[in-house]
């Protein structure tokens, strides 16, 4: 059996890091973005002291509750398209609480438009962050808050270009054709005592 990578995609046209919603909170700015559900741990991250703001972008069933319960988070609600793009853009370092997400494309997409990932070391961050300069994975996720301030920008983007669609396309189809049996021809083997035209 041959195996090969493949790795998810993410739009680098839509995500991108140049135009950043003007978002007039104190800095440092971190954010996360996803369903607002139990599901999602986001309290994990709501709970923690952390300089600067903590921003949610999405909808979901503990919204209403988790607005009362942390007044000074500033939820967003659902966003998409090039106003999605802009505020992902904008934060300081995405937060991926989550212990239970299989893959969780949602870093790609901050990655792409520059912005570091936090997260625990979990399936999903392991996959996308592993052992790359692009975020910071830590049981402790305060701290792997603060350490992905000092991430390089740049290098969360260059690692996304590589992760395009298109790569994903390519790598795919490299795949298949290193499947593909070899289209050369081979003589028959002979059977002993038997000639190779039987009448």
């Amino acid at each position: 059996m041959k195996l090969g990578f493949w790795t998810r995609g993410v739009d680098t046209v839509l995500f991108r890091p140049d135009e950043p919603a003007e978002l007039d909170l104190p800095r440092p700015i971190f954010l996360t973005m996803g369903r607002v559900a139990v599901e999602k741990n986001l309290e994990a991250f709501l709970g923690l002291s952390l300089p600067g703001s903590k921003v949610v972008i999405g909808e979901g069933p503990q919204r209403a509750e988790l607005e009362r319960r942390y007044p000074k988070v500033k939820f967003l609600g659902e966003k998409s398209g090039q106003d999605l793009t802009s505020h992902l853009a904008a934060a300081d370092v995405f937060v991926f609480p989550s212990l239970t997400d299989t893959f969780g494309v949602v870093q790609l997409e901050a990655l792409a438009c520059g912005t570091p990932v936090a997260a625990f070391p979990v399936t999903g961050p392991l996959d996308v962050i592993a052992d790359h300069p692009i975020g910071v994975l830590d049981t402790d996720l305060r701290s792997a808050c603060i350490g992905a301030l000092g991430v390089s920008r740049e290098t969360c983007r260059n690692f996304a270009l590589a992760r395009s669609w298109e790569n994903s396309a390519r790598q795919f189809i490299g795949n298949l054709t290193a499947l593909q049996p070899s289209r050369s021809l081979r003589p028959a083997r002979r059977m002993p005592g038997r000639s190779a035209v039987q009448g």
